[in-house]
């Protein structure tokens, strides 16, 4: 039965756990399978062709696997994959860069938003463009951030150079008054203390993946696609490099063990 299949998420790295986060907190009957690209991690650096070109070898990769949803749970990949990925497959996919313009919007009080993320996010315009076909004279300011992913990736969390880029990085966009700023990386919310702390408590925090699971719930209730009751959940985790760096990072944000991350050569999917 389809219904019973998993959920396929990837990202360029760990990252995505992020939404996977949330997806098995709100959608906890739901089994999932993710992949991160650690051998090609970062992606914000990359062109769109390169970016299509590794979304659409992942998502060959999971639906062999046999999943029953795509789940693009990186900005970057969502910026730029997305049209491509819905029209190539005859599967659902859901990014994660529209329910983070909804959620934005949703919250701002002043509406001056401002947004963080990779190169390849801001120069792509992606959350702008969402926010603004939701409401056009929304004053957006875009600051891209590309320190923070390898910073992530390394675990360097709470390293006093964590502090001094991410001070570096908001500065400009805090000098627009914002009262709201997107996470436009799905990395990001892992620095999320540190990110609250220089922002300070003025500015609400956007992280997408709560609105994003909201979003693959209410794709699967309209599809039809919602997990039996009583059927068993399973998590799987495949990396193109590196699955023990993976686990090592990966759990410490999880709070809890990645149990047999699988190394893949996802090249042959090409």
């Amino acid at each position: 039965m389809t219904d019973a299949l998993p959920l396929g998420l990837f990202d360029s790295g760990v990252g995505g756990l992020t939404v996977l986060r949330e997806v098995a907190k709100q959608l906890p009957a739901e089994s999932t399978l993710y992949f991160g690209d650690t051998a090609r991690v970062p992606y914000g650096s990359k062109s769109r062709d390169v970016i299509t070109r590794f979304s659409i070898e992942i998502t060959q990769f999971l639906l062999k696997e046999k999943v029953k949803m795509i789940v693009v749970a990186c900005n970057t990949a969502s910026a730029f994959a997305l049209p491509t990925l819905r029209s190539r497959f005859d599967v659902p996919v859901v990014g994660v860069i529209a329910p983070g313009a909804r959620a934005a919007l949703a919250t701002t009080h002043t509406g001056r938003i401002g947004v963080i993320g990779t190169e390849g996010t801001i120069e792509s315009q992606a959350y702008t463009d969402a926010i603004h076909y939701v409401k056009a004279d929304t004053p957006v300011f875009g600051q891209a951030c590309p320190l923070i992913v390898p910073l992530v990736e390394e675990g360097w969390l709470d390293k006093p150079v964590a502090l001094e880029i991410v001070k570096e990085y908001l500065g400009p966009r805090l000098k627009n008054q914002i009262d709201t700023l997107v996470l436009g990386c799905t990395h990001y919310p892992l620095l999320k203390n540190l990110l609250s702390q220089v922002a300070g408590p003025s500015v609400h925090l956007i992280d997408s993946a709560e609105e994003t699971a909201r979003t693959v719930g209410t794709e699967l209730k309209n599809l039809k696609l919602e997990a039996p009751s009583g059927s068993p959940v399973v998590r799987r985790y495949f990396v193109s490099d590196a699955p023990e760096k993976f686990e090592r990072v990966g759990e410490r944000f999880l709070g809890q063990s990645l149990p047999g991350v699988k190394r893949v050569d996802i090249s042959q999917w090409s």
